[in-house]
């Protein structure tokens, strides 16, 4: 059996898993997911979805239902999709559409962890004892308890374990912040729905950049989880900022991958005061001398406006890239929130 993600345009994923010889559209009505579908032959292009990652025998199909230059982009057609592996694809309507619900977990704290005076590690089990599904950058909605308010919040762990984990940035006046300094204690119940967001792990085809700010480092803990697990090769460069040098979390776990895989990490703060890492912000590491004219794929986590910051440097210094993914995070007033 192989495991298949869709992946739907309002950033609801759903896990699925295929039976022998069966094509991604017969597994998705079987469970229950009303995918397009017309004429279920290759024909009519109304099931055209685009694979992102996985191998499969794309079919049979007619030049009117899928051109060559769609193939060659990566487009495929549900109704003739054989998996050969696990597959990631996107479907190309909404998850309402196909009459998909999101995903209610109930889970237990396991631990609180206090990684500087701003920021939490919280580690939740699922109270049936399931896994955590979930594409390596995505997140989930975690109900704060005693509201009908969620907030978001990017998963750091490993994906498909007993354990989701994730990092909190604490602020003052925060639904989540105030519950987690004031109420939270192991054993205790959260609801959340995962997985959601279309900032993800793609397939590495190339040299990577991430550029995590603050809390935003934490989906590419949960890349370079999933990267470590599939015995990496490709260089990654991973720029890491933070307001203080206590909020450069992780660091041990971050050294430690860079001794298993070829990922560079550099590390910098805005607090003049800090020791151990660069003074400034991440895009002084944006230039020609560091990265050279090699074309990367670039993913980038982080407050609105250092997202905004680095692409602004990426275009004046003309680093290539094929592709760019993008996860920014904005404030309500009373808590970050994802945008």
């Amino acid at each position: 059996m192989a495991k298949i993600a869709l992946n739907f345009e309002d950033g609801l994923t759903r896990f699925i898993e295929s039976l022998p010889n069966e094509t991604v559209a017969e597994t998705a009505y079987r469970v229950g997911i009303n995918i397009p579908l017309d004429c279920a032959d290759g024909a009519c292009g109304t099931c055209k979805c685009k694979m992102r990652s996985g191998t499969f025998d794309a079919g049979d199909y007619i030049e009117e239902a899928l051109s060559d230059e769609e193939a060659e982009a990566g487009f495929a057609l549900a109704c003739q999709v054989r998996p050969k592996s696990d597959l990631v694809v996107d479907i190309l309507a909404s998850s309402a559409a196909c009459k998909v619900k999101s995903t209610a977990i109930t889970t237990q704290i396991k631990e609180l962890n206090r990684l500087s005076s701003e920021i939490y590690q919280l580690k939740l089990g699922a109270a049936d004892g399931s896994s955590f599904e979930f594409l390596p950058g995505q997140y989930v909605n975690i109900e704060v308890p005693g509201t009908s308010q969620t907030r978001s919040y990017s998963y750091s762990s490993q994906p498909d374990t007993a354990e989701g984990e994730f990092l909190i940035k604490l602020v003052p006046g925060g639904l989540m912040s105030t519950y987690l300094k004031n109420e939270a204690t192991v054993g205790g119940e959260l609801n959340l729905v995962t997985p959601l967001g279309s900032f993800y792990l793609r397939e590495v085809q190339r040299d990577l950049i991430f550029i995590a700010g603050g809390t935003g480092i934490a989906p590419f803990m949960a890349m370079l989880e999933k990267l470590k697990a599939e015995k990496n090769t490709t260089p990654i460069h991973l720029f890491y900022g933070a307001t203080t040098g206590e909020n450069v979390v992780e660091l041990e776990r971050l050294k430690a991958f860079s001794e298993i895989m070829p990922l560079q990490l550099f590390t910098c703060t805005s607090d003049e005061q800090a020791q151990g890492h660069e003074k400034g912000f991440v895009t002084q590491w944006i230039n020609k001398e560091l990265l050279g004219d090699k074309a990367y794929d670039i993913y980038i986590c982080g407050p609105n406006a250092m997202a905004e910051a680095v692409k602004t440097t990426l275009d004046k210094e003309a680093i290539q890239h094929v592709n760019f993914y993008m996860e920014k995070f904005v404030p309500t007033g009373q808590e970050s929130v994802k945008a």
